[in-house]
């Protein structure tokens, strides 16, 4: 948004209620969307009852989400840098709210489909946007805190919506599942289509004429795209994300039917006992950041090296989990699990917001999502669930720790690029919309 020159602009400063309001809207539309996205987890068993469904087609119903966020999260994040983050996001979150109360009155597998590829279209803009929204209201050494803390809102949502699921298809029928969680998230995008935001930052690099004077000129698409490609930091970030949500994805989508076929636990009980495990992440995903914030005071680079120490630390604990243990003792380790395997995200995603022009942040953590979706979570259900239905979903779930370890070795090389390209970003004071 262009602000006329005879109109002035002032510092971008909120007040603590202000900025509290705003991350509190961001946090609900977060939740909404892991509700809306992974509702269909816990009553995945009845839809394939209905529909006749193999395992191969129920992986579908969550992957093609994420086929959806790949194809329109970059288009939707030029829209949220270059135009307006609220209204982006507010459209967008509305698009995907829509989208969940179809799957509510759909007729066959086709329909559904359709509806969970609309929902992906929907939800391909938040991400971005939210997460250079909290890069702007809040300073660097409060970033990966307070991304941690949103971020818990996913496996929060992720985890409500498994165990209300499983209880809602009980008593109502899988459908009116769909329709009871898609109307509060709609409320909540209206609402922050009217909060206040800061102003579009202009796409401007320094540039030194040689004889030590500098000047400011516009960036052009060639050299936005040089921001990504000559900042290692980011592609072996993107990369680590990848893998690690390749995991995350196939855990919430696979381990309630891991539940119910292996221990013989009822859908309702099952998802239930998923969804402890995905809460778990609502103490990992905040401790992962604080100790992100704390530790980045002594060493530069410590965000992505504690990403490589927590992801490989899951990887331990998944083989253990389905290799070794079984019952009470295999459900502990999966607990432990449910806080290691979200302690990444904070710190990496304020890595994808710091090495990055800050014109170019939602760009930058919608190239993240891409690498996520694309390689990671549209790939998981689908893949595990292949796996299942040739081997077993036993077999299955031990291909998991592989995927972890190559995430953590990329987070731990990235870390060596860290410093060098924080040094390059342009620096930017934020301003107000007038």
């Amino acid at each position: 948004m262009k602000v006329p020159a005879n109109i002035p602009t002032r510092e971008y400063t909120l007040t603590s209620g202000y900025r509290t309001y705003i991350f509190t809207l961001l946090f609900l539309l977060d939740f909404f969307d892991m509700v809306d996205r992974y509702m269909v987890s816990s009553i995945l068993p009845a839809i394939q009852k209905e529909f006749l469904l193999t395992d191969t087609q129920g992986g579908l119903l969550i992957s093609t989400v994420y086929w959806g966020i790949v194809v329109f999260t970059v288009p939707i994040s030029i829209l949220v840098d270059r135009w307006s983050r609220r209204k982006t996001i507010s459209i967008m979150s509305t698009i995907w709210g829509l989208a969940s109360m179809a799957c509510a009155i759909v007729a066959n597998f086709a329909q559904l489909f359709t509806a969970r590829s609309i929902l992906g279209v929907g939800q391909a803009g938040y991400g971005p946007g939210g997460s250079a929204m909290i890069a702007g209201i809040y300073p660097t050494e409060k970033r990966a805190r307070m991304l941690g803390i949103w971020t818990a809102s996913e496996p929060l949502g992720a985890a409500i919506a498994i165990a209300l699921g499983g209880i809602i298809a009980m008593h109502l029928g899988w459908r009116a599942a769909f329709g009871l969680t898609a109307l509060p998230g709609i409320i909540v995008a209206i609402l922050f289509f009217f909060i206040k935001d800061y102003k579009t930052v202009d796409l401007v690099k320094t540039v030194d004429d040689g004889a030590g004077k500098s000047s400011k000129v516009k960036m052009k698409a060639a050299d936005a795209a040089k921001e990504f490609l000559r900042t290692p930091t980011l592609i072996f970030t993107y990369l680590g994300f990848a893998g690690a949500q390749f995991v995350m994805t196939a855990l919430l989508t696979w381990l309630p039917t891991y539940f119910h076929r292996v221990a013989n636990i009822p859908i309702d009980q099952a998802g239930i006992k998923a969804s402890v495990i995905m809460l778990m992440a609502i103490v990992g995903a905040p401790l992962g950041g604080y100790l992100a914030d704390l530790w980045v005071k002594k060493k530069a680079n410590a965000r992505l090296v504690l990403a490589a120490i927590t992801t490989t630390a899951s990887a331990i604990l998944i083989f253990g989990a389905f290799f070794l243990f079984a019952g009470e003792s295999q459900y502990a380790i999966l607990l432990i699990l449910g806080i290691t395997i979200t302690a990444f995200v904070p710190a990496a995603i304020v890595v994808t917001q710091e090495v990055i022009h800050p014109g170019l942040r939602a760009m930058s953590y919608a190239v993240a999502i891409v690498f996520m979706n694309l390689l990671g979570a549209s790939a998981g259900p689908l893949v595990i669930g292949i796996i299942s239905d040739a081997a077993g979903i036993q077999t299955a779930m031990l291909v998991l720790p592989i995927f972890l370890v190559a995430s953590a070795a990329l987070f731990f090389i990235g870390s060596f690029f860290f410093l060098r390209d924080l040094n390059k970003v342009e620096k930017v004071q934020l301003e107000m919309e007038a």
